[in-house]
């Protein structure tokens, strides 16, 4: 499912027009942005959570050119569902 689709899909279970749907998804995918930007976590109580998380310093290797490297400590974003969004997940895969 995209962005378009999604769009299509609450426009048309609201009756909202399909520019301000639009609008209010990306309104919201950037607040998401911005907020993890800023270390802070966005929580959606029932459906999830927007966290950042901490990946330790490491060492890797180049494979092509034998040379080992060390990857710094940074931070990735990452989602964590709700325990109802699982299980609806679960309910459905057979």
């Amino acid at each position: 499912m995209t962005k378009a689709d999604i769009v299509n899909e609450i426009s048309k279970n609201t009756g909202i027009e399909k520019v301000t749907v639009q609008k209010t998804v990306e309104a919201f995918m950037e607040a998401v942005k911005d907020s993890l930007a800023s270390n802070n976590n966005v929580y959606l109580r029932g459906f999830g959570s927007f966290i950042v998380k901490k990946r330790a310093q490491k060492t890797a290797r180049n494979i092509s050119k034998n040379t080992t490297i060390i990857i710094p400590e940074h931070f990735i974003p990452a989602f964590k569902p709700a325990k109802t969004f699982i299980n609806k997940v679960k309910g459905n895969v057979k």
